[in-house]
């Protein structure tokens, strides 16, 4: 009997069942000065392993490093040996933030499909590193497969970038970008994960728009403390260890950093302003005029469009006591600091020392690191991705903007000039919420329109 499925079909179904496979290897990052090992070496020895037999041609055709602890780097070799020492770069990686069962709709290491989720009725993805950053892994993968299938050689050289450990330190990446940097080689293009396809976050704007991250904020831990003399808690100094830290808190939460419109957020204004509901687009198209206006609009939002106007701060661990009837002889916070373009790690410490107004609370600087350097949303490695999302998505608009997380791409600044975060899945407003929370999920759809992204883009390379 003769199969009525297509081979498409077929390819589509393997896809997602290596995505599956992958999924369900728990390659888990701790911090490294958190409780417990760093990570568990087997997971990742076991992830590295299965790679050849789900990808075959990838590992015929191109050549696969080991660098760092487990870091891996591909070459594919392009038609034009000029081009070896301007690649374009296709990053992801591979390693996810704890997960255990506890509150998710299916184990987040079972690699589930449900016929249906909260997002539509369509199939989902269930599972830990499905969006952050499995998909984007598996995505690439897949599409290098595939053009290799077809007979297609790059132009140029193309590198696949697999860090093993952005959830902490991004040591991987950057041991990747010296192996690059001593071999002389500065890619043309640089792509990792980052912005999406998204609709509902921009004012004004209802059809679906892709974002492309063309910098991305500074980030810094800060560590607040304060040290004073304990005792019995039967008799209590006005203010206690924890109570000074507690003001300083609420302090800092009450003048939060000055607000203002990078030239990337009034363009991305700009561009998605085109598409936006009148009188709104006669606002967004003027920027320039209406810029506190704007910034009135944009803290008022959402926590999103909060983030894109000024350096944000939250609070993340608290530290105090050893007994429930003894004073706390110290106490601290760890506040998580995502530094704004165009101000600096300098400014953000100032700005929090200004707010606590209390020389009792010491404030110390950990992996300080500034804003990464804006790229060009314009020219050819620019234009290769819009054209690309453009192949498979027809009329979507595209717009920089400001990346507020921090990833493995900000090494990459250092050797190209032509850096990008963008993840080409369609993500609704819950599901971005589930980056490193419960119930991670992609829908089907959603990933393989990704690999055919990755395909159009490497088409034009």
């Amino acid at each position: 009997m003769t199969s009525t499925v297509s081979p498409e079909c077929r390819d589509d179904e393997r896809a997602v069942a290596r995505l599956q496979e992958l999924v369900r290897i728990p390659t888990i990052s701790r911090h490294p000065d958190g409780p417990g090992p760093r990570r568990d070496p087997e997971p990742f020895e076991r992830f590295i392993d299965a790679l050849p037999s789900l990808y075959p041609r990838v590992h015929e055709r191109l050549t696969r490093e080991r660098i760092g602890e487990a870091a891996l780097l591909y070459r594919w070799a392009g038609s034009d040996p000029a081009g070896a020492s301007t690649p374009t770069v296709l990053m992801a990686h591979y390693d996810v933030v704890p997960a255990t069962d506890e509150g998710w709709e299916h184990p987040p290491f079972a690699g589930v499909i449900t016929e249906t989720g909260p997002d539509g009725d369509e199939p989902v993805l269930w599972g830990r590193g499905t969006i952050d950053d499995k998909g984007c892994a598996a995505a690439i993968l897949e599409a290098v497969e595939r053009l290799l299938a077809a007979g297609i050689t790059p132009r140029h050289d193309v590198l696949v970038s697999l860090g093993d450990d952005e959830e902490v330190t991004g040591r991987g990446a950057r041991a990747i970008v010296n192996t690059l940097r001593e071999r002389g080689i500065r890619p043309s293009l640089v792509l990792d994960e980052g912005g999406a396809i998204v609709s509902g976050a921009f004012p004004g704007v209802d059809e679906p728009y892709a974002v492309v991250g063309v910098t991305e904020k500074g980030i810094t831990t800060l560590r607040l403390t304060v040290d004073q003399q304990g005792g019995h808690a039967a008799s209590p100094p006005p203010f206690s260890a924890p109570e000074r830290l507690a003001r300083a808190i609420l302090r800092l939460n009450a003048r939060p950093a000055r607000a203002r419109l990078d030239a990337t957020t009034r363009l991305m204004i700009r561009t998605l302003g085109e598409r936006a509901r009148p009188p709104l687009r006669f606002v967004f198209r003027r920027v320039g005029l209406f810029a506190p206006l704007l910034l009135r609009v944009f803290l008022r939002t959402s926590p999103e469009t909060r983030a894109l106007v000024r350096t944000t701060r939250a609070v993340t661990e608290l530290r105090a006591g050893h007994a429930a009837n003894a004073l706390a002889e110290s106490a601290e916070a760890t506040v998580n600091v995502r530094i704004a373009p165009g101000t600096s790690v300098a400014e953000a410490v100032s700005e929090v020392t200004a707010a606590i107004a209390d020389p009792l609370v010491a404030v110390e600087v950990l992996e300080p690191s500034e804003p990464s350097p804006v790229s060009p949303a314009s020219g050819e490695g620019w234009e290769a991705i819009v054209q690309a999302v453009r192949d498979v998505h027809p009329g979507l608009a595209v717009a920089p903007y400001v990346m507020m997380q921090a990833s493995d791409s900000r090494w990459f600044t250092a050797i190209s000039d032509h850096v990008y975060r963008f993840a080409p899945f369609r993500m609704t407003a819950a599901e971005r919420a589930c980056l490193h929370a419960k119930n991670e999920r992609i829908r089907v759809s959603a990933f393989l329109e990704g690999v055919r992204v990755y395909e159009a883009l490497l088409r034009r390379r």
